[in-house]
This record gives structure tokens, C-alpha cells and sequence, in this order.
């Protein structure tokens, strides 16, 4: 991805900005101000103001997808420790992190965990047109917006403040969510080596305004509880009746990122409700977890060969036709070939295991 060009700017520069970097600051430091600008419409934001919408904007991928930013970058322990101290859900929305965290910065123990990215990020971005000496020299030269830098830094005896320059205030409103891809396509570039196991990073950076519903396999998994009677849970051996379940991601969906019908299965709502995102037990459930896989396979293929939802399955290796043929020895060992390294790459990555009460 470029950068949107400008012949007033030197937008060349703020690709600069994302080069050598050691830690995730600069891109959400930026996120957090294109934001801010222009969905809020705040030209003068504290820096306070970017270090908590940096928070937030963080807390998704490192609560629900247990991203790992890397042993220099202190923003991810920072928000372990903001959760601990605030008991903010890990599911939260921005606005509610944001507002809980300036509300409680009188406290000492969250000043503390904020303060550091007011320390180097704000004079250190601004590297490409000014560079850094120190940063009384920064916020000197910022002033007079010197080689057109994006923002001045104003200080006060309230604090630190970011002003964005009116030169620039037409080129992030126009090209605001350009920026913001390019922003976390480069954010994704940085954090894959540090997360080379985890599948589909690039839509674990932003929490989804919402989920894809699972109607159709839903629909799947009605069509065989139809065909073949009530389904035992495989958590708690209750018999499930069609739209009597809750369809559970056996490795966790905040995990593996998607729908797919080899990782689904009918559950008891309360059970799923409690697992969660964890990690289930593999020795414990896998076996009948396979077994009511390829009994359901066997069951649609048998009456619609040609449903859509057995395409999921293709991503076993063998052909649809194929698994149904094997004896349930080789599909669970197939089976098990496929989930006991997707689970232990999760354990690895800060999953936890699922203990049943």
C-alpha cells in the first residue's frame, strides 16, 4: 500500500515514519490522531487524549486474540495491567475504555502505565520533518510547523497537547480511511514475525462491529438432529433437539477467525456459554467431537451431496466422498492431525485450557 499523495505535502514523509520500527507506538500513536480528527472532529487533542484511544484501539487484539506485540513494546503488558487495575471487560468498546481510563487518571498506578507513551512517541514521529535532538528542540521546531509537519506540540501547565496543522487538515479528512488501512497493513507487517502462528492476523487488529451470523449451519445441524433424533452434548451428554443448541467453536473462534463446519458443533448453551474462549480438552472431548463430525457428514452427503456447507470439510485433505468412507479410527486420527496442533499453537499463544465445573 502508498501512501495518497499531495502535491502541498510531503506525504513521502509519513511513510518514513513506519520504517525501522521496534514497537507498535507510532502506528496506533497515528491511528489514534486520524481518529480523533476525524471522526470527532478535535483539531487540539491532549496527549492524554491519543494515549488512552491508543489503549483502546490495542485492547481488542491483545485481550480476545492474545496477539503478541513483541519483547521491546511495553503497550501490550500496559493494557494486561489497565484491565487489572480497572476491571474494564475485555470485550469493551472504545468509548467505554476511553472515558473509564481519563476518568481514573488522578490515579496513580494508571498515570503510571499511560505515562510512558507520552515520553518518546509524540517527538520521535515527527523524526521525517524534524529530526530529533531532543525534545524541547521538537517542540520548538513543531511550533512553527517546520518542513510542514502534521501536528505542533503545545505544552501547558495542564499538560501536552497535539495541534494538527491546517495544512493537513483537508488531506486527512479526504483520505482518512486510506490512511487508516495503510496504517494497519503496515501494524500487520510488523506484528506477523512476531506472531507467525496465528491465522488471519490482518482482521485481528480491529474488533468487527459485528459477527457473520451462523444461519446455515444452524440450518446444517438442524437438517441432521431431523434426520437422525436428538444429538447428546459432547460437553455434557444432555440430548440436543433442532434449535435446542448453541453452536460451539471447538478451538476458539477468537482464535481460528472463522465458521467453518469441521470446527463447529451443537453444545449445551450453558456449557458453551462458560468455555468460552478456552481451549477444550483434546483427550477428553476430541474423540466425540470427530465422531459426531463425520456422522453428520455422512448424514447430509447421504441426503444432499451437493449442500455447501460440506465444502468446510475439504479442508481435512480427503474428499467429502472419502470421509465418509473412512473407518471412525481414521477419522479421528485425521481429526487429530488437524486440531491437536491448532490447539497447542493456541495454548502457546495465551489461550487457556477449559476446565468443566
Amino acid at each position: 500500500m502508498l501512501v495518497p499523495a499531495n502535491n502541498a505535502l510531503q506525504t513521502n514523509r509519513l511513510a518514513q515514519v513506519f520504517r525501522n520500527t521496534t514497537a507498535t507506538y507510532k502506528f496506533y500513536w497515528f491511528i489514534a490522531i486520524v481518529e480523533l480528527f476525524v471522526t470527532e472532529k478535535k483539531s487540539r487533542m491532549s496527549f492524554w487524549e491519543i494515549i488512552v484511544r491508543m489503549i483502546a484501539n490495542a485492547w481488542y487484539p491483545v485481550h480476545y486474540f492474545k496477539l503478541s506485540f513483541g519483547s521491546q513494546d511495553s503497550l501490550f503488558n500496559a493494557i494486561l495491567q489497565l484491565q487489572s487495575l480497572t476491571n474494564i471487560p475485555i470485550d469493551a468498546d472504545k468509548p467505554v475504555i476511553c472515558n473509564t481510563l481519563l476518568q481514573r487518571l488522578h490515579e496513580p498506578a494508571i498515570a503510571k502505565q499511560l505515562r510512558v507513551f507520552a515520553i518518546n512517541v509524540p517527538y520521535r514521529f515527527l523524526s521525517p520533518w524534524i529530526p530529533y535532538s531532543t525534545d524541547n528542540d521538537v517542540i520548538v521546531k513543531s511550533q512553527r510547523f517546520t518542513n510542514d509537519c502534521p501536528y505542533r506540540i503545545e505544552v501547558e501547565p495542564e499538560g501536552k497537547y497535539v495541534k494538527i496543522n491546517p495544512s493537513w487538515e483537508e488531506y486527512l479528512v479526504e483520505n482518512c480511511q486510506i490512511l487508516l488501512d495503510y496504517s494497519y497493513w503496515n501494524l500487520a507487517l510488523f506484528l506477523q514475525p512476531r506472531n507467525p502462528n496465528a491465522p488471519d492476523l490482518v482482521s485481528k487488529l480491529v474488533r468487527p462491529l459485528e459477527r457473520a451470523p451462523l444461519t446455515r449451519q444452524r440450518d446444517f445441524w438442524n437438517s441432521v438432529i431431523e434426520i437422525a433424533g436428538p444429538m447428546p452434548c459432547i460437553y455434557t451428554q444432555r440430548p440436543l433437539s433442532q434449535n435446542d443448541f448453541d453452536l460451539d467453536h471447538f478451538i476458539p473462534w477468537s482464535f481460528v477467525s472463522h465458521d467453518l463446519m469441521w470446527n463447529l458443533l451443537p453444545a449445551d448453551a450453558s456449557v458453551n456459554a462458560s468455555k468460552s474462549n478456552h481451549i477444550p480438552d483434546i483427550e477428553r472431548f476430541l474423540p466425540d467431537f470427530a465422531q459426531r463430525q463425520q456422522f453428520a457428514i455422512r448424514t447430509i452427503y447421504e441426503r444432499t451431496p451437493n449442500n455447501k456447507l460440506l465444502e468446510d470439510y475439504l479442508e481435512l485433505g480427503p474428499s467429502i466422498s472419502e470421509l465418509t468412507q473412512l473407518s471412525p479410527t481414521a477419522f479421528y486420527k485425521l481429526y487429530r492431525k488437524t486440531i491437536s496442533p491448532i490447539a497447542q499453537i493456541a495454548e502457546n499463544m495465551g489461550f487457556a485450557k477449559w476446565k468443566p465445573a
